[in-house]
């Protein structure tokens, strides 16, 4: 069975001193580096050390070039995740956080490997009907199960809130984003930033988010499909939960979704099986006790739509000025014209309330 997620040889631009990093973990040598081609943003790589008893590791780092200010902050998604893991099980084990740039050239931290399978964009092995309708509950409870944790009683993950108000920061502060990120053939968007500063609700509540919670971020059981971790906790803090599942909902393409949505795909999302944004709303709300706003869903949505614009303009920048070089990266432009116009949409469509 295939892992969905195969690492391959890592890229030139993306090479690091591998001998730096063994004499830091002091583990022995390294016998073989790979490249994980899933995440745009932060780079992983496999590390399997030469000594045979010893397990697989992970390192992540940043990318080369402009970032946001507070992005790619390695120590904090190291401490997040360490904090985490008493309380929240299915979250890898830690292994170090190397705060010094001069070893590789930037921060890195390194995890242990979670064995188990990682559905990408198809499945890549066999599954029922009913499997796929299983595992968007476990998908759904795993959500419910991290806003639940109480995060007043670990101190890392206390120190994340802002307190209220979070709904307002992040509509202000991914339009800071998106104005940093511009390029000659960024549209106007001007009437879908009035729409989301106009309509935006009141917090819900507060509790743990990942901020960025997709199937392709979770490892699981090869046999059951269970969730044994959840991966890429970069954007993780505290916030409203509300905007975590609209922040999710934006990778979730179904099968009636139109042509061009279906080239975001990144997940099975459209297998046989598999759930509706409607349902998954509708069950999440439930399981979790939390209602929709008056406003009801469409403004997150919207806003999920929104961020994800962002996240491919800040990498179509990086693209636009010759910070990567990575070819995947260039249909991205075009990808940011498409949710301008998707958002643009919903914004016009009659407003739905739970």
């Amino acid at each position: 069975m295939s892992d969905g997620n195969p690492a391959r040889p890592v890229r030139d631009e993306d090479a690091f001193d591998v001998a730096a990093v063994a004499r830091w973990l002091d583990r022995g040598p390294i016998a073989e580096v790979r490249q994980f081609a899933g995440g745009a943003s932060n780079l992983t790589y496999l590390l399997r050390l030469e000594e045979p008893a010893a397990s697989d590791l992970i390192l992540r780092r940043p990318p080369a070039g402009t970032k946001a200010a507070g992005a790619h902050d390695m120590g904090r998604e190291h401490d997040v995740q360490a904090a985490l893991r008493p309380v929240f099980p299915p979250v890898p084990s830690m292994v170090g956080h190397c705060a010094d740039t001069s070893v590789i050239g930037s921060e890195f931290y390194v995890m242990e490997k979670v064995d188990g399978v990682i559905p990408r964009q198809d499945f890549g092995f066999p599954v029922t009907e009913a499997q796929a309708d299983d595992l968007c509950s476990q998908a759904v409870d795993t959500l419910v199960a991290l806003h639940a944790v109480d995060v007043t009683a670990v101190p890392v993950l206390a120190a994340l809130g802002k307190g209220d108000g979070y709904v307002a920061r992040q509509v202000g502060g991914w339009t800071r984003r998106f104005a940093d990120s511009r390029t000659d053939d960024t549209g106007d968007w001007s009437d879908v930033l009035a729409w989301l500063d106009a309509e935006q609700p009141a917090d819900v509540a507060q509790r743990l988010v990942h901020n960025d919670f997709r199937l392709d971020n979770l490892v699981l059981d090869p046999d059951t499909l269970a969730v044994r971790a959840v991966l890429d906790w970069e954007m993780a803090t505290v916030g409203d939960p509300l905007m975590d599942l609209g922040g999710a909902l934006a990778y979730w393409v179904e099968a009636d979704d139109d042509e061009v949505f279906q080239l975001f795909r990144r997940q099975p999302s459209t297998s046989p099986g598999m759930w509706t944004r409607e349902r998954i709303v509708a069950t999440y709300c439930e399981r979790a006790g939390v209602g929709l706003p008056a406003v009801g869903w469409r403004f997150y949505e919207v806003f999920g739509l929104f961020r994800l614009a962002v996240i491919a303009q800040q990498i179509w920048y990086r693209y636009v000025h010759g910070q990567t070089t990575n070819e995947a990266f260039a249909v991205l432009g075009g990808a940011v014209g498409y949710l301008e116009t998707r958002c643009r949409s919903l914004i016009g469509a009659p407003r739905t309330a739970g």
